[in-house]
């Protein structure tokens, strides 16, 4: 399932004054979802770790 697809199963709880106030979505959309995410982030961190980790290990205080 596509990230787009798994958002456009989100549903959403309309309050007394007709807005959204809150949303919420299967599990097995909110599943995949959440594993998007975190491989985002992952990525994130070493992509901001690389130009560390290029020095060596010992400049990036993976050896002592």
């Amino acid at each position: 399932m596509s990230t787009l697809a798994m958002l456009e199963t989100v549903q959403f709880v309309v309050g007394p004054d007709g807005r959204p106030t809150a949303a919420q979505m299967g599990i097995e959309a909110w599943n995949p979802l959440l594993d998007w995410l975190e491989e985002n982030e992952d990525r994130a961190i070493v992509k901001d770790a690389m130009p560390k980790l290029r020095l060596g290990p010992k400049v990036a205080g993976a050896l002592r």
